[in-house]
């Protein structure tokens, strides 16, 4: 799938099969995400790969939005570490463009995923923190649960002419 074809076919999946994802497809995808632009090129980022059946179903009932955690075999946190932190403030945009790599990544090899929030919800972040025993120089960002999909969704084109402005608004 060329680039263009990734990103405007990209749609958030929530419903997987049982399927198991290869470790190397698991380690493409992380390598995805840890090649996304950063401030100062910091990269503040720490990734946890989920696989155990009873914390992603415990993280399921700590998230208000993880259902779909219950079936997912596998999910990757992606999380802030604040001792890598040069410029700052800027962990949440240099961890959003590693979400997004990640996505399209997973999009690209077939799978399905979706982006779940958990900063700024510090219920979330507190809950997250610790359920998997962060440190607490590690913020977790999001959540991505992922699977081979049990669902398809059609293509959605966002574009809006009047979102844009030329020179000035």
């Amino acid at each position: 799938m060329d680039t263009m074809e990734t990103i405007l076919s990209r749609r958030s999946i929530r419903k997987y099969t049982s399927a198991a994802i290869p470790e190397p497809i698991i380690q493409s995808i992380l390598r995805a995400a840890m090649n996304a632009p950063s401030a100062g090129n910091e990269q503040p980022w720490q990734f946890v790969v989920i696989q155990d059946r009873s914390m992603l179903e415990a993280i399921s009932k700590v998230h208000p939005y993880a259902s779909m955690l219950t079936e997912a075999p596998v999910a990757i946190l992606i999380c802030g570490d604040l001792e890598l932190e040069k410029h700052k403030g800027f962990w949440t945009q240099d961890c959003s463009a590693a979400t997004q790599n990640m996505l399209l990544a997973i999009h690209s090899y077939g799978l399905g995923g979706v982006w779940l929030g958990i900063y700024p919800r510090e219920d979330r972040c507190a809950g997250i923190q610790k359920l998997l025993n962060l440190p607490s120089k590690i913020m977790p960002f999001a959540l991505v649960p992922m699977g081979y999909p049990a669902e398809t969704k059609p293509k959605a084109d966002r574009y809006s002419p009047s979102r844009v402005k030329y020179d000035h608004w």
